[in-house]
This record gives structure tokens, sequence and C-alpha cells, in this order.
């Protein structure tokens, strides 16, 4: 393929690919890890549930953002009440937080596996580079190098290929998950591991973030907010956005399933099935699936890892600026928009300090997976009534289709919250 075919496949491929690489960030291969190496193949089911929901509701945080020219927290804003729109916004940036400092964390466990000494440093570094690469990089640049970034995610393929996998027993046990369930674990265990997996791939910061990037798109090109108005541009562009999230969200549960496998088939057949971080999962590999599947893994966290910490921090700067109507956007220069600056400074900076400390990584993926739980279902819901508003989507509400897909998503992330909260009892 040609350098020319590759960069126009490339370009119309932005912020849904970004979005989907994103969501296997550290703490989502350890969520995975734990899948895996806990009920080996019986949560794939799982992700073959999850992605056409999530093509569904990430399609619909794109669409919202296109169509308004505004961000998800700008248009929660018009149809919530203030102290509601607050409280999601701060629940929002909170587990955005935490999970920069279990993905941190990760990332600094992983490069001390392979090069050796203390943590805190790397965790650090880590940090200040994710800040200096948002603050200091054009808006291009930083797109660009998060494009690239996505390669990372390559390296659970190559793990898969460097190891046998058992296909007809694969197939048996996602077809039939209840063949295969761990003697040791309860039914809030069973329902705590699905909620974090549904959690970790249907996440709201991702919500945000693409929808955001779509407005930083169309804020590029001066004449796209009267072109929206013709009816065949504003079906070709929904034509790229629809291209660009089922690309980016089969691609990103294509990787969360070469994760479980590895990990089910080296560790849960080897015994090994208390899992806890994405670090602990690349060092247990070693001595089974030998030193390359150890290396590739361990270097995955880490390229995972920067290219989720901007996107998790971008989040959060992005929602708190429209809330409080700043100026926002990577487009932006730093003394342009200094209070998003200070929140993406701040939350990556905080995430760093928590991770430098040795937080509980397992207590990190919890309470962010309950944060986002508890989030996902309000917002999910809003995000649908603004998907159907007239008032606000004009001619270009979604079709019936999309609102049966993303009503189906907002049913069962509810019933998955609520039945891991009753079985918590």
């Amino acid at each position: 393929m040609t350098t020319k075919k590759i960069n126009r496949i490339t370009k119309h491929l932005g912020p849904g690919l970004i979005t989907g690489a994103a969501d296997d960030d550290p703490s989502g291969i350890a969520t995975y890890s734990q899948a895996g190496s806990q009920f080996r193949f019986g949560l794939v089911w799982t992700l073959f549930l999850t992605t056409p929901l999530m093509i569904g509701i990430q399609m619909l945080s794109a669409r919202i953002g296109w169509v308004t020219g505004e961000g998800l927290a700008s248009n929660i804003a018009k149809i919530c009440p203030r102290w509601l729109t607050l409280s999601l916004v701060g629940l929002l940036v909170t587990a955005n937080t935490i999970n920069i400092a279990a993905d941190l964390g990760a990332m600094g466990e992983a490069i001390r596996l392979l090069i050796g000494g203390h943590v805190a440093p790397f965790i650090i570094g880590f940090g200040l580079l994710s800040i200096a690469g948002q603050v200091y990089f054009s808006y291009e640049g930083t797109v660009r190098v998060l494009k690239w970034l996505t390669l990372a995610l390559f390296s659970y393929v190559a793990v898969n290929l460097s190891i046998a996998i058992p296909w007809k027993q694969v197939v048996s046990e996602s077809i039939k998950p209840w063949t295969y369930f761990p003697q040791a674990m309860s039914l809030n265990d069973y329902a705590s591991i699905v909620v974090a997996v549904l959690g970790t791939t249907i996440s709201p910061y991702l919500f945000f973030w693409q929808a955001s990037q779509e407005v930083e798109d169309d804020r590029r090109r001066p004449d796209a907010s009267s072109l929206r108005a013709h009816p065949e541009y504003a079906a070709e562009h929904l034509s790229r956005i629809k291209q660009d999230t089922i690309v980016g969200m089969l691609f990103s549960n294509g990787i969360a399933l070469c994760i479980v496998l590895a990990t089910a088939v080296t560790l849960n057949e080897h015994g090994i099935t208390n899992i806890l971080t994405a670090a602990q999962a690349a060092e247990a590999l070693k001595p089974i699936a030998g030193e390359f599947a150890f290396i590739v893994f361990a270097l995955g966290i880490i390229g995972t890892g920067l290219l989720a910490v901007p996107i998790l921090a971008g989040s959060a700067a992005f929602a708190v600026s429209e809330v409080f109507e700043w100026k926002a956007g990577l487009s932006h220069g730093f003394h342009d928009a200094r209070g998003f600056y200070a929140i993406i400074i701040a939350a990556t900076a905080i995430g760093a300090i928590m991770g430098s400390l040795e937080l509980d990584p397992i207590k990190a993926l919890v309470w962010s997976a309950i944060i986002n739980g508890v989030i996902s279902v309000p917002i999910m819901f809003v995000m649908m009534k603004i998907g159907q508003s007239e008032n606000i989507m004009g001619e270009l509400t979604i079709a019936t289709r999309h609102r049966i897909l993303g009503w189906a998503a907002t049913g069962i992330m509810a019933l998955a919250v609520a039945f891991m909260l009753l079985t918590s009892l």
C-alpha cells in the first residue's frame, strides 16, 4: 500500500479511531486481564454485546458535537438543571483523575519491569510528558501523535500470534458462558466484572472527548457552519462520522478480545487468576508465554497509557470549560484558554501524585468503575433526549434504528449497574 493511500485512509479516521483506541487504556487492559484470567472465555460474550452499543452511543456523541457545534457538557446544560449538570461533570472529573492515577501507575510499573528502577520517577515523568504534549503541541500535532499511538495496540495482536489459542473452546464458552464458572466466585463478583467490562467499553469520558473533537475539527474549517445546512454535505459528513466510529469501536473491542484471549490461554490455564493490574498481567506472562510476549505486553501498556492519559485529562477539561463557558480547545494556545489547560494540568498532576503514592490499583479500578457506572446511565439518558430533540438537533435528529440502539445501550448499562448493586446487598 502506497503512502498516499495510507494518508487518504488515515485522513478520514480521526476522533472515532482515537476514542476507540483510548478505550483500551492500562486500566481497561487490567479489567480485560481480570476477565480472561478469572473467567477464561466465559466473558467474551460481553465484548460482542458491547460492540454495537459502543458504536451507537459514540456515533450519537459525535453527531451531537458536529450538529450543534458545541460539546456534550454545553448540550447537557441546555436540558438539565444546573445542579445536575455540575454534579455529573464533577463526578466525571473525579473518575477521570482516579483513572489517570491508575493508568500512570500501570505505565510506571511496566517500564520498571522492563528496565528496573523506582516507579515514582517514571510516573511523574509520564505525567509531565502528557502535560507538555498537550500544552506545547499544536492541535494538528496532538491529533497526529494520538493517531500514531493507536498502533501500540497492535502489540496485543502480536501476543496472540505468539501463543496457541483453542478456538473451538473459545467459541463454545463464549456461546455458553455458564459452562465455566469458577467455584470461588460469587454472583456479586461476576456482576462486578461484567459491570467493569461494560464501564470500560462504554465510558463517559469517551462521550465527552469525541463530541468535543468533532467541534474542534469543525472549527478548523471556516465554511463548515454554513455547509452544515446543505443536505448533501450533512449526509456526507455524517457518513464519515459513522465510518470513523465503526472502525474505532471495532478496533477497540478487537484489541480487548485479544487481551482476554491472551490472559485466558496463558494465565488462567496455569492457575493464575488473581490479576490486579495490567503490569502484573505482563509480569505473569513472562514465565508462561516467554520473553517476547512479556515485552510486547508491557510496551503496549506504556503506549496505550500515553494515548489515554491526555484524553482523560482533555475530556475533563472540555466538560468543565463548557459548563463555565470558558474558552476551550487544543487549537487555542495556553494564554488564550488558561482555565481549560489548568484543568488538564491539575487532573494529570493530581493523578501522577496519587499514582506515585502507590494508590491501591484494585481500589482505583473499583472506584473509577463505580463512578463511571453511576454517571454513565443519566448521561446516556440525557444524550438520547438531546439526539431526539428537534429544538437542539434541528432536522438532523437521530434515526429510529439509532434510537433503538441508543436506548438499548442505556437500558443494558442501567440493568447491569442495578444487578451489581442488588447482588452486593
